[in-house]
């Protein structure tokens, strides 16, 4: 019998702090009859960050050979390479298995001049400074 009125007290208990919660969830759950005071913002303030535009030294060149692209020289900053079609060879046709569909582009590593003379090293330094004799030194004291 106890354990019955015992159970009963700990169910009412429970029962009044949920219907308490829910009072409490649904008073915070209606809305405001007044929307929120708003503040006016003033447009015409100008930003101040400015981007500026970007100096692009990237340059794209096409060479055509009867309509049709040969090659593209792509130069961007120090790096320059250059992209060519992937043509078939022989009687391959497009889509074969002995045909790929991706050409690697090809980097410009160095560049050789042929063409011109060899600069001397003589050419190369500017005038040289009048060599000086080696200073002399002092003459030492005598013993004592």
């Amino acid at each position: 019998m106890r354990t019955f009125k015992f159970l009963s007290f700990l169910l009412a208990c429970m029962s009044m702090c949920a219907i308490s919660t829910l009072v409490a969830a649904e008073e915070k759950a209606k809305p405001n009859a007044e929307p929120p005071k708003l503040e006016k913002i003033d447009d015409t303030v100008e930003p101040t960050v400015t981007i500026a535009p970007s100096k692009s030294k990237n340059s794209v060149t096409e060479t055509r050979r009867q309509g049709k692209v040969v090659e593209v020289k792509v130069k961007s900053g120090k790096s320059t390479y250059y992209l060519k079609p992937n043509t078939p060879v022989g009687s391959a046709l497009p889509g074969d298995a002995q045909t790929n569909t991706v050409r690697a582009p090809q980097w410009k590593l160095m560049e050789f001049d042929l063409g011109h003379k060899k600069k001397t090293e003589v050419d190369d330094v500017p005038d040289a400074a009048p060599v000086l004799p080696p200073a002399v030194e002092p003459a030492s004291a005598p013993p004592k």
